[in-house]
């Protein structure tokens, strides 16, 4: 049996494990240079459209945030043909106006993992993507239509602080992350961000909120019994957005530059780039500058 196409990738984080109303959906695996993904890629149609959806943590959610194989994850969408990519995740607010359950729409990311692959490139290869703006505006801008058609409290842009994890901030931390800037936080998105500018995808992610962190005086401090209610309500919620986004996104990618990532970012010259290299890399490197 020939292996399945989708043209739009979806992930799911805590709570989101699967993606109700998707028609004729099918369940594929697929190995990659990178290792397996994070589970099973189930692939189908949301009213006619091409769609994957892959659980970032796991159907059972097994894997903790570092643990998660984002390269293999984004790598295995680029195989089968994604070309965009929409995520959603739970983060907690770092600001007194977004409240949880409530959604807000990142344009941009700080990155304060510390023990991640967060590229492809390397051993043999090297590449210096651009990440000033790291979010593909055009499948942001639909994610923000779709959360106000489905009736969310919607905050349209803000800055997401990517941890480590798995433990929640200190208060200290917190506080430190507040004067950075940061408006909502989480453990997952920047490094998927890094991965999918490398291998020219569009990507945008949907932020839902659940708690206050703990930098909140007034707010019980996060904890995970705090979280659980309002990642059900959220979860929900975002099946719902994701569906009319795939929907509203335009067929082809004209009004980002996303599939031109890589086109003057690769420093290594092609001839230089050995064949061991070359296969590792694969569809990363197959359509340079493609559209």
């Amino acid at each position: 049996m020939s292996e399945p196409s989708a043209s739009i990738g979806l992930i799911g984080g805590s709570g989101l494990y699967a993606l109700a109303g998707l028609d004729e959906p099918r369940e594929v695996r697929i190995d990659t240079p990178f290792g397996a993904p994070s589970d099973a890629l189930i692939v189908g149609r949301v009213e006619g459209r091409s769609v994957a959806f892959l659980a970032r943590h796991g159907r059972e959610h097994r894997l903790l945030p570092s643990e998660v194989n984002y390269r293999a994850n984004l790598y295995a969408m680029k195989r089968i043909g994604v070309t965009r990519v929409l995520s959603a995740s739970a983060v907690g607010s770092m600001r007194e106006t977004i409240h949880p359950r409530e959604v807000v729409l990142p344009d941009q990311f700080i990155d304060h993992t510390r023990r991640r692959d967060a590229t492809f490139f390397g051993g043999g290869a090297a590449a210096h993507v651009g990440l000033a703006d790291p979010v593909c505006p055009e499948a942001r801008r639909i994610l923000v239509e779709a959360a106000r058609a489905a009736g969310a409290r919607t905050h349209d842009g803000g800055t997401y602080i990517c941890i480590e994890g798995p433990a929640f901030s200190t208060r200290a931390e917190s506080h430190l992350f507040r004067s950075w800037g940061a408006d909502v936080i989480g453990m997952t998105n920047a490094t998927e961000a890094k991965l999918a500018r490398e291998a020219a995808l569009c990507y945008a992610t949907l932020a839902l909120v659940t708690d206050y962190d703990c930098w909140h005086e007034e707010e019980e401090d996060v904890s995970v019994a705090s979280v659980l209610e309002n990642l059900r309500a959220n979860a929900r919620l975002a099946a719902d957005i994701l569906r009319r986004a795939v929907v509203g996104l335009p067929r082809s990618r004209s009004a980002c530059a996303c599939a031109d990532a890589l086109r003057a970012a690769v420093i290594t010259p092609e001839e230089a780039i050995g064949p061991a290299v070359r296969e590792r890399l694969g569809v990363i490197l197959s359509d340079r500058g493609a559209s």
